[in-house]
């Protein structure tokens, strides 16, 4: 295990607990670190190894330790000094549940098999799905007959602008890793992908004018809601993404393959707290805001969601 040769004490930002503690191997505390760095409300200011925690010249003031990489801490002195903090009434939690709780993400990161099996969380009962269901029908219906109009007024712009369907039609994988066909209006040229399968980007010369002012204002999302009605989507939910890039992003990035356990949505976690993605760095971070949505699936995030998807729109954020 790489040690640091002492503690390390960082300046505490406004609104900062100085007895919080990141306990950890040197290169995983510090990482950590710099990932609650980022949040701006709470940051944890001090590193220290394993090694190290006997030797705490003052121990009566942490009052908040964070372990890095559990499961590290096997030494017995380790876990006695463990358990005299605790004792001592200081909190101790792992990088997950910490991270989970100050950034509502999950950090993939610490993510280990055995956390996920004893986490709480995770779970759709069955009055919740039930529930969801009934929202998505009567949202949709509304939907249809308010959009209407404007899906006549887009699908006319579509067809004057550029040759090729209004609607676009692509596989997309969706619960359990069951494929099905997604609907959009074409918001790009009909031969966009005639060399293969590409993410789209800022500026990305395949969209057409019409088809850029449909994606910032999400107007080309609203065929979706007869994949709502089927019963393919949800309106709240991970985003589906390709079985090409499902295969690539599974290869690349551990744990992908459970956002497949919650039904696809327009919208979701992801979309509303962090850009649009265009690479694996982008999937891997949106990943962590999937997972926290499917570890704390309830109405009440989806209607939060929901809000935040509308202020989008109206800002016309979207793209």
């Amino acid at each position: 295990m790489q040690k640091m040769s002492k503690i390390t004490t960082e300046k505490p930002p406004v609104g900062t607990s100085e007895g919080t503690l990141i306990l950890g191997s040197a290169d995983r505390a510090r990482r950590l670190f710099d990932e609650f760095a980022r949040n701006d409300r709470l940051s944890p200011v001090r590193l220290a190894d394993y090694g190290e925690l006997q030797q705490l010249p003052d121990r009566d003031h942490v009052s908040h330790i964070v372990l890095a990489d559990p499961g590290s801490e096997s030494r017995q002195d380790v876990v006695d000094a463990l358990i005299d903090f605790k004792c001592r009434g200081v909190k101790i939690e792992t990088a997950v549940d910490s991270f989970e709780r100050l950034s509502r993400k999950i950090w993939l990161e610490g993510l280990s098999p055995e956390w996920l099996i004893l986490a709480h969380g995770f779970r759709q009962s069955r009055g919740y799905l039930a529930a969801k269901r009934v929202c998505d029908i009567v949202l949709a219906v509304w939907l249809l007959l308010v959009a209407f109009p404007i899906a006549v007024l887009v699908a006319l712009a579509i067809r004057l602008e550029s040759p090729g369907p209004v609607i676009f039609k692509q596989e997309r994988v969706g619960l359990r890793g069951r494929p099905f066909t997604l609907f959009k209006f074409r918001s790009m040229r009909q031969d966009a992908e005639k060399d293969g399968p590409v993410w789209a980007q800022e500026q990305d010369s395949r969209i057409t004018r019409v088809g850029a002012f449909i994606r910032k204002t999400r107007l080309d999302e609203i065929p979706q809601v007869f994949n709502v009605l089927r019963g393919d989507m949800s309106f709240i939910g991970p985003r589906p993404e390709r079985p090409y890039f499902v295969d690539l992003l599974k290869s690349k990035i551990r744990f992908y393959e459970l956002r497949h356990y919650v039904k696809p949505g327009i919208t979701g976690w992801a979309q509303v707290m962090y850009r649009y993605g265009a690479s694996v760095e982008d999937a891997y971070q949106k990943l962590q805001y999937d997972l926290y949505y499917a570890k704390n699936v309830s109405l009440r995030l989806d209607l939060l969601i929901l809000l935040k998807t509308v202020k989008v729109v109206i800002a016309g954020e979207g793209r």
